[in-house]
């Protein structure tokens, strides 16, 4: 495998010009395929984000509600682990 500096759009743009003509279409077909792909691809955060207020607001209150629940439910469990002199355990 040969690993490569950054490509610049001049490079590919060199090696294009080098293909004939009847791989022009295969190659112009691969690279909106590659450039669709990239735009499809996008992080929960932004996805999140691009939500109406509104939406993020309810998803936010479930949320806190759900932890809240789960707070409640191993309140006992982490008061277990979190009390005691950590000094007598090293």
């Amino acid at each position: 495998m040969i690993i490569m500096e950054a490509i610049t759009h001049s490079q590919v743009h060199e090696i294009i010009k080098r293909l004939p003509a009847r791989k022009l279409a295969r190659a112009y077909s691969f690279l909106i395929d590659l450039a669709e792909k990239e735009s499809d691809i996008q992080s929960p955060q932004v996805n999140f984000m691009l939500l109406p207020q509104e939406e993020r607001r309810r998803m936010l209150a479930e949320q806190a509600r759900q932890m809240a629940a789960h707070y409640d439910q191993t309140a006992e469990e982490r008061e277990l682990w979190q009390s005691g002199d950590f000094a007598n355990e090293y």
